[in-house]
Formats: C-alpha cells, sequence, structure tokens
C-alpha cells in the first residue's frame, strides 16, 4: 500500500513537471505590421496639348533593392490615398507583378525611363497570384490603392517626377 502511494505521489510530481504550461511567449502575434515610412515625394502629371498639368502628389516608399522589390506591399493591411511605394529597377525592360500576399486592391502603373506611362493595371483582385505585365518596357512601377487611376483620370502618355529624401 505504501508503495502504491509513493508510486502515486511520484507520478504526480513528474506529471506535474512536465506537464503543459501556458508560454506568453508562444501566444504572442509574431508577425509585426509592416507600416508606412516615407521616403520621397512624387508628382503626376496629365498631359494635354504639350502642356504638362499637376494631377496629384504622394508621398512615397521606395524599393529599390531586391529584398524591397520582392516584398513590396506584401503583408500590409491598408494604405492612405495620398501614399503609394515606387519600385526603382536599374534598367527599363518589360515588367510583371502579382498580388501575393498583397491583401487589398492596388492600381499598378508601369513608367518607362523617361517617367512616362506605359500602361496600368487597375483593380487588382487582393493575394491573386496571375501575372499582370506591363504594356512596355518599364524602368519605374507605381503602386497605389486601387480606382485611384481612374479618380484622376491617369492614362498611357502621363507622367511622374519624383525625389528621395
Amino acid at each position: 500500500m505504501k508503495k502504491n502511494i509513493y508510486l502515486l505521489i511520484i507520478a504526480c510530481i513528474i506529471l506535474s513537471i512536465f506537464s503543459c504550461k501556458t508560454d506568453t511567449k508562444n501566444n504572442q502575434n509574431l508577425v509585426k505590421e509592416v507600416t508606412f515610412t516615407k521616403e520621397g515625394e512624387l508628382s503626376l502629371y496629365t498631359q494635354k496639348d504639350s502642356v504638362s498639368t499637376p494631377i496629384t502628389t504622394l508621398d512615397i516608399e521606395i524599393a529599390d533593392d531586391d529584398y524591397q522589390i520582392q516584398t513590396g506591399l506584401m503583408y500590409r493591411k491598408s494604405m492612405q490615398d495620398k501614399q503609394g511605394m515606387l519600385f526603382i529597377f536599374p534598367e527599363e525592360a518589360p515588367r510583371s507583378f502579382y498580388m501575393k500576399n498583397t491583401e487589398f486592391a492596388l492600381d499598378i502603373i508601369f513608367i518607362n525611363a523617361d517617367n512616362k506611362i506605359v500602361s496600368i493595371q487597375k483593380n487588382a483582385i487582393p493575394l491573386n497570384e496571375a501575372s499582370l505585365p506591363s504594356d512596355g518596357p518599364a524602368q519605374y512601377v507605381l503602386e497605389v490603392n486601387a480606382k485611384l487611376t481612374d479618380t484622376w483620370n491617369l492614362k498611357a502618355g502621363d507622367s511622374i517626377s519624383f525625389s528621395k529624401l
């Protein structure tokens, strides 16, 4: 009988040592939300009769290295209408983007080396991995919230200028 009690006590001690514990570290969300960081300003212009007329100015984040270009606006919940992300490539070439891990709809604006808009992919569907190509070579790509290009009446042939902070 004493032997059974000792075994029971030992079993209880062992179970208490190895029992499931609530680890507060494991319950925390380890993914930190990525927030917007202003790295420059970009202005959009419409071309009418050889005259450049300002449309709007945006605060921009700049993606100009491999990691930033691959990540873009992934894992973000939203972006303000006066913000955008400008992708800067070392050379002009046909470009194609997709919406993998991007949680909100975007307009994707392809811009050539002369800062002229080549084409626009409108209202890109969140999380969709379908290819969204440019209609011609582009050195820059600007991502803004979906439907803004319609609001601005932006079209191929319009232009941009930008400056880094």
